[in-house]
Parts: C-alpha cells; sequence; structure tokens
C-alpha cells in the first residue's frame, strides 16, 4: 500500500519539479518590465531607464548590440545604447496606434547579444481627453406605435468617443419629458448604449410628435459633451422595429477598387412574424445622391457594393445611412450607420498653382525679388503627398520656400542685365515622393524691361572729317552716329553741339545739326586760305529717365581747291600793273639774268604750283624764260643791228584742273655801257631797299612759320593722345598756315615722327615709306612737272635739315617754290 503511495506522487513531483527548472531557466533568458506614458508627448520624452530597471550592465550595452527588435513599420520608440534609457521617437496619437483597445499596451522585445538575452518591454499609452462625444447624426426620427406600454425600451445611436477609459463616454442625460427616460446599458469596451424608455403611454390624438435632447458626457475634467435632437412619432399597430444584429458596422476601403467589391454584409432582423417581419434594406432618406452614385445596396440581403469610382482626395472616409423596414402595414424602420473608410493610394500627381506673377521686372531689381508666388499641392495624403519643388534650368531665378507650407516664391539670385538677355523661358519641376513617383511641370516666362542704364555710343571716336572749300551753304557735309544699347525710348538719341566757350561758339556757328539722324550741314562756304582745320564736340544724348549723354570731339580739316589765280609780285608798276622795265648793257653775254618774274598763289599743293611760259616776245633768239623760276635769262650775245627795246609778255599759271593764271610785261631797254652804269648804282640803291623789304618779309614769314610750327605740335599732340591706336603711316594734312606758307606731310618711322612742311605741294614733294629706308620724291626743276627724283634716305633728320637749308638759300625765298622740312622727336 505504501508503495502504491509512492508511485502515485512520484510522477506529480517530476513535473512540479521540471516545472520549477523551466520557470528558473525561463526567467534567466528573458525578463519583463512595463512602463506607462501619455500620449501626444513631445519627441524624445523620457519613457524609463531599461539597463537600470533590469539590471543590466551600462558599459556592456554597446557592445553586446543592445538594440529593440522592430518590424516593417516606423518604431514609436528608440533605445540609447550608451545608458539603456528608452525614449519616444516620434508623437504618439493612442486612438490612431490602439483605437478602442483599453489598455493600450505597445510590447517591445529588446535583444542583447553575445550572450543572448531577450527581455520584453511593454508600453502603456494612456489617454487624454483630447476628443469630446460625437453622434454619427445631428437629428434622430423615432416611431412608436400608440400601443406601445410603458415600460417599452428604444435604443438609440450610441455617441462615438475615441478616447477610452474614464475619458469616454460616462452618462447619458435625456431633457426633461413627461413621457420617457433614459436607460443606459453598459457593453463593455467603453461602449455604453442609451435606450429611451417609454414611461407614460403615449397618445397619438393627444400628441403625434414629441421632442427630445440626448446628450453624452465623458469623463474628463473638465468634461466633454456632444447631444443630438430626437423626434418621436407616435405610430399605431405595428410595435417591432427591425433590430440590427451589430451595433457597429465598419468596413476600410482601397481607393480605385473594381466595381462590384463588396463593402459590407448588413443583416437586421424582426420580431414580427409573416411580413411584420421581412426585412427591406435601403438606403436612409438623407443619403445625398451622389453617395447613391458610388455604393448600392442589395435591398433584400443588405449587401453593399461599389459601383462607382473611390477616390481617397474626394473623400477619405463615407458614413451611410442605412434602413431596415419591416413590411407591415405601418413598416417599422431602424436606422444604422456604416463607417467606410478609404485607404489612398499614390494616383495623383502634384499641382502647381501660380498664385501671384509678374510677367516682366526690371534689369536692376536687387538680388532676392520676387517674380511669382506659387503653391503645390497633391491630393495624396502622407508620404503620397509630400511634395518637393525644383527649378529645371541654370537661370538667375531661385526657389524660396514661404513660411505657409507648400508655398514657394520665384525671386531673383544674381542681377539682371537686359542687354545681355531679356527674357527667360524656365520650368518648375513638383514631384511627390511616393512610389511609384508623379511629377508636374510648369513653364514661366518672364521679360526682362529695359532702365537707362547704357550710355550712347558713337561709332567712331574721334570723327576726322575732310571738307573742300567753297561748298554749298545749307547743304550736309557729314554725319556722326550713335547708337545706345537700350531699347525704347532709353536708345532715342538726339545729337547736339557742344557750345561752350568763345572760340567754340564762333567755331561751330556756322554749323547746324540735326538732332534726329546727326547730319551736320555747314551754314556758310568755307574758305581754305582762311580757314583749315578746326574741331568741335557733339553731344549724343538719350531719351530716358534720367537721360544719359555721351560726346566726342569731330576734327574738320578743309580741302583746297583751286579758286586763286597767281598774284604777280614782280614786276609791279607804280600804277599797280604787272609791267616793268629792266635796262641792261649791250656788251651781256649769253645766260646774263635780266630779270626774275615772281608770282604767288594762295592756293597749295598743283593747284599752287606756278608754271611760267612766254607767250610774247619781240625775239625769240635774244631771251629765254626759266619755267620753274621765272628767271629770264639771255640767249646770246646782243649785236648792234638788234633792235634797243624788247617788250616780252610772261604767262604764269596754275596746275589746277582748271588752270588759273596771270601775266606780266617786261620791256628790256639796251644801253650802251655807260649809261647801264649809270641806270645799275640808281637801280642797286633801288635793289637794296628791295632786298631790305625782303629781308623784313622773311624775318615776319620765318616768325609765323614758327608760331605755326608750335601749334601744329600741340595740335599733333592732341590728337596723338586721343587715339587709342597707333597709325603706322598716317599723312596730317594741311595745318593753319597763312596763304604764303605750305602744308605739312607727318610720318612714322619707328618711335620717331618726322613732318615735311611743303610749298602746298608746290614741289611735289612726297615721303614714300620704304620697307629698310624712306624715300622723299621730289620734282626735278629742269624736266618736266612729272619728272621726279628720288632720294633714299638712311638717317631721315640730317637731309632734312640740310635740305630745307639748301633749297631755301637756293631760291632765296623769291618764288613761291619753297619747302621747310622740320624734325619732331616724339
Amino acid at each position: 500500500m505504501e508503495q502504491r503511495g509512492r508511485k502515485s506522487r512520484t510522477p506529480r513531483q517530476f513535473w512540479f519539479a521540471l516545472m520549477v527548472v523551466l520557470d528558473i531557466l525561463w526567467r534567466g533568458a528573458t525578463a519583463q518590465i512595463r512602463y506607462s506614458i501619455s500620449e501626444e508627448v513631445q519627441d524624445g520624452t523620457v519613457v524609463g531607464n531599461i539597463a537600470k530597471d533590469l539590471g543590466l550592465d551600462k558599459s556592456a550595452l554597446k557592445d553586446r548590440g543592445y538594440r529593440i527588435v522592430t518590424g516593417s513599420t516606423e518604431p514609436l520608440f528608440q533605445v540609447n545604447q550608451n545608458d539603456g534609457i528608452l525614449y519616444v521617437k516620434k508623437r504618439i496619437d493612442r486612438e490612431e496606434v490602439c483605437d478602442r483597445t483599453s489598455p493600450c499596451l505597445i510590447n517591445l522585445k529588446t535583444v542583447l547579444e553575445n550572450p543572448l538575452e531577450i527581455h520584453y518591454v511593454a508600453v502603456e499609452i494612456l489617454d487624454i481627453n483630447d476628443h469630446s462625444p460625437v453622434f454619427t447624426e445631428k437629428e434622430k426620427r423615432l416611431e412608436i406605435s400608440e400601443s406601445a406600454l410603458p415600460g417599452a425600451r428604444f435604443q438609440l445611436q450610441a455617441a462615438r468617443d475615441p478616447d477610452v477609459g474614464q475619458l469616454s463616454i460616462q452618462q447619458y442625460r435625456l431633457s426633461l419629458n413627461e413621457h420617457f427616460r433614459l436607460e443606459v446599458k453598459d457593453r463593455g469596451e467603453d461602449l455604453k448604449v442609451p435606450f429611451l424608455v417609454l414611461q407614460k403611454q403615449l397618445d397619438r390624438e393627444t400628441a403625434g410628435k414629441h421632442k427630445l435632447r440626448l446628450t453624452a458626457v465623458d469623463g474628463g475634467k473638465p468634461a466633454k459633451s456632444g447631444a443630438i435632437e430626437i423626434t418621436v412619432d407616435v405610430l399605431d399597430v405595428n410595435d417591432n422595429s427591425p433590430v440590427f444584429t451589430k451595433e457597429l458596422y465598419s468596413a476600410t476601403l482601397k481607393e480605385n477598387v473594381s466595381v462590384d467589391t463588396v463593402v459590407i454584409q448588413l443583416n437586421a432582423t424582426d420580431l414580427d412574424q409573416s411580413a411584420n417581419s421581412e426585412i427591406i434594406y435601403s438606403f436612409g432618406n438623407e443619403v445625398d445622391a451622389k453617395l447613391k452614385d458610388i455604393f448600392k445596396i442589395d435591398a433584400n440581403t443588405g449587401e453593399i457594393k461599389v459601383i462607382g469610382k473611390i477616390d481617397f482626395e474626394k473623400s477619405k472616409s463615407y458614413e451611410i445611412d442605412i434602413q431596415a423596414s419591416d413590411k407591415g402595414p405601418v413598416p417599422l424602420t431602424t436606422d444604422k450607420s456604416v463607417m467606410i473608410t478609404v485607404i489612398d493610394v499614390n494616383d495623383n500627381a502634384p499641382e502647381i498653382e501660380v498664385t501671384s506673377f509678374s510677367s516682366t521686372i526690371k534689369e536692376d531689381s536687387k538680388k532676392g525679388t520676387t517674380v511669382a508666388l506659387i503653391s503645390v499641392r497633391d491630393l495624396d495624403s502622407g508620404i503620397n503627398g509630400k511634395v518637393i519643388c525644383t527649378i529645371k534650368e541654370d537661370v538667375p531665378f531661385t526657389l524660396s520656400p514661404s513660411l505657409q507650407e507648400n508655398m514657394y516664391a520665384v525671386v531673383t539670385r544674381s542681377q539682371l542685365d537686359r542687354e545681355m538677355v531679356a527674357h527667360f523661358e524656365f520650368t518648375i519641376i513638383a514631384k511627390d515622393t511616393g512610389d511609384p513617383s508623379y511629377s508636374t511641370e510648369k513653364t514661366m516666362n518672364v521679360v526682362v524691361s529695359d532702365v537707362n542704364d547704357n550710355n550712347p555710343e558713337f561709332l567712331t571716336s574721334p570723327y576726322v572729317f575732310y571738307i573742300t572749300e567753297n561748298n554749298s551753304p545749307g547743304a550736309s557735309v557729314f554725319s556722326v552716329r550713335a547708337s545706345d544699347r537700350d531699347e525704347s525710348d532709353n536708345a532715342v538719341i538726339s545729337y547736339h553741339i557742344l557750345r561752350d566757350g568763345r572760340e567754340a561758339n564762333t567755331l561751330t556757328s556756322f554749323l547746324n545739326i540735326n538732332s534726329e539722324t546727326g547730319d551736320i550741314s555747314a551754314l556758310k562756304s568755307f574758305d581754305f586760305e582762311t580757314l583749315k582745320t578746326f574741331q568741335f564736340q557733339v553731344v549724343a544724348t538719350d531719351s530716358g529717365t534720367p537721360s544719359l549723354s555721351s560726346n566726342v570731339t569731330v576734327h574738320v580739316f578743309i580741302l583746297d581747291q583751286n579758286d586763286n589765280a597767281p598774284v604777280i609780285l614782280y614786276p609791279v608798276s607804280s600804277n599797280g600793273s604787272a609791267e616793268g622795265v629792266e635796262e641792261i648793257p649791250r656788251n651781256v653775254n649769253a645766260g646774263h639774268l635780266v630779270t626774275k618774274v615772281r608770282a604767288y598763289d594762295a592756293d597749295i599743293g598743283y593747284n599752287g604750283w606756278l608754271l611760267f611760259s612766254l607767250q610774247e616776245v619781240t625775239a625769240h633768239s635774244l631771251f629765254g624764260l626759266d619755267r620753274y623760276t621765272g628767271q629770264i635769262r639771255t640767249l646770246r650775245s646782243f649785236t648792234e643791228t638788234d633792235e634797243a627795246e624788247h617788250k616780252l609778255l610772261i604767262l604764269v599759271k596754275d596746275n589746277g584742273n582748271v588752270s588759273l593764271s596771270a601775266t606780266a610785261t617786261v620791256v628790256v631797254k639796251l644801253v650802251e655801257p655807260r649809261e647801264a652804269f649809270a641806270a645799275a648804282d640808281v637801280k642797286s640803291a633801288t635793289k637794296d631797299d628791295e632786298d631790305n623789304n625782303v629781308t623784313f618779309y622773311l624775318m615776319i614769314t620765318l616768325g609765323s612759320v614758327s608760331t605755326l610750327f608750335l601749334i601744329s605740335i600741340i595740335v599733333l599732340i592732341a590728337m596723338q593722345c586721343s587715339k587709342s591706336t597707333d597709325y603706322t603711316s598716317k599723312y596730317l594734312q594741311e595745318t593753319n598756315y597763312d596763304g604764303t606758307l605750305c602744308h605739312s606731310i607727318q610720318y612714322r618711322s619707328g618711335d620717331k615722327r618726322y613732318m615735311l612742311v611743303g610749298p602746298r605741294m608746290s614741289i611735289g614733294s612726297t615721303i614714300v615709306p620704304g620697307s629698310h629706308a624712306n624715300t622723299l620724291v621730289l620734282p626735278d626743276r629742269r624736266g618736266t612737272s612729272t619728272e621726279v627724283r628720288q632720294m633714299h634716305i638712311q638717317n631721315p633728320l640730317p637731309f632734312l635739315l640740310s635740305w630745307q637749308y639748301e633749297y631755301l638759300h637756293s631760291n632765296r625765298l623769291m618764288s613761291n617754290n619753297w619747302c621747310i622740312l622740320s624734325y619732331i622727336k616724339m
């Protein structure tokens, strides 16, 4: 008997011991702690110190890879591997996490590796009173038969409060009335269903309707409430209304589901019999017609199906009022609400809306100037509705986020220049972050408007013009042109001559400029012998505000025309006529200089190059005339048979295209030698006086040449400084010498510049640039006007000086054909 007892107890002891060992092993491998924290706390809020509460070594947490095991969803909590503190990673909405589950526990599994340890941590999310009770309808209508007896109970629609526990609905209150009282049935899970209890029988004939107000109050401090108006219609006969088998009907549905998808199945019963118990399902009377285009309900089965397009962006949820009615003579109806929640999918591209746009912007706008305001939106939600905006092209504009979400300002990021780029076309791209991603582009055109920031620019500077003298007064002689990079009025240019100072007014008083075209006309004819060169300034002004202007210097050189006939300087008789008498001895030999005809031409160059010729002579064999010098010499010795008086008519003409001329008469008388000597003494005295006069004229001429030479140097230096380009060869036209002097030619050789002052080109002297030397081309006085000789100049300065002296000396300044070569060092 004792052995049996032991046998019977042995298995029980064994299992008990095994359970104890397993429990010890389990507790050694795992541990569990629990924390609580309120919903809606900020990110980073500390929940608890897991390492401390579990007695773990903090220093070993990181090495052992202490972590929270998470699933595919983003974790709500995070543990610090350095100290084991658990804190909130993102904002927690208890209603979103646990719906109406209470308590709301979030179980976390933490793992330590090497050796492996698993610890379970439970975090309870405590509710706060952040919701008010809400009825799905603002008004409820009940039909109660007058045959209903006191004590009859009518279920009312319960209010909804997402909060739980004490913060959910705690009581219902009914407005004061004599026929009804309120009872509340607690069905658990924070669900309290109100019932309307008839305490006094209704009399439809006395009162056909009763107005009641039902208020639901939660347990928060302070408490929050919601109310519904109840209208009781008193009916006869049918005393049982259909009753739905569920208190709450809800469903979830993805948008864009196919047609005929079943959403939910409804079911209601009626305790009546026969036709009074047959149920017909239908939408409520207040259901919108648009809702009926999306859903349909089978009247017999209560099945709700999709018949239209489900679009999350149009409605995120649908609350459908359903009626279940019996087929009694007076049908009784029970109302029920079906809540359908729509789940979003990324099926919408972002939208770009330009709320404010300035299509033009001034080019002088500051950096950061707003061009347009745009707003973007995506009808999707969550990550599907998050939009990122960029500008596609490289333009001087950027997107600046606004304080308001999904608002951007298009602003300038650098200075604009209309003259560089006058129009910008760029594209704004809005792209969501959904999968697959959608994007939208918006093209914008911005025109850069002009401001007056450019001065008029002349086509060249300075201007150099050549005008032939004796021009027609009032005719246009030359033009200046300027352009402006701006546009419209800012580029409209007007011209005027700058008349500053007495000298400028004097020179420009006979000039007129067309303010629109820049054409300059001379109001009088120019005379080269009076004025050879002048300069003035023209100002170009645009029509902008404020206006900008530029000026340019205009150099004008007057070109000579053959408009002056030669003037006979010698011989001149007392009455002013070109007639003289020369007495020579009969015993002179051939080649004797009888006299020299001197003439002067105010023109220059070939127009002033004079040639002498005999037009009439009594004896062609006696006298000869040098065509270049005007010297009259004897060709042979005189004989006794030669007449005592000879008359010579000399023609002096220039080399102009239309030659002008003058004549002089020389009467040569042959006298005996004694008479000749006596006449010679008298003539010597006259000659001395004449030489003295010539010497005086020479001094005046040289002084004038020196003065004008200095003026020429100053003008040349001023012109050289005003030019940016270096001309390798340039001929300077006529300087302002008087009519008895010559014009000059400028020539550059290396770092030196030479000037040839010639006899108004009367000797046809020209400096010809060569590759290794300078060539001076001079006319050969012994030949015709077309014969020239060339001399190569290796060192121009000594040659110019020596040639100047030789030529002046040989001609004794007795002829118009003399030249000065002067040296200028640059």
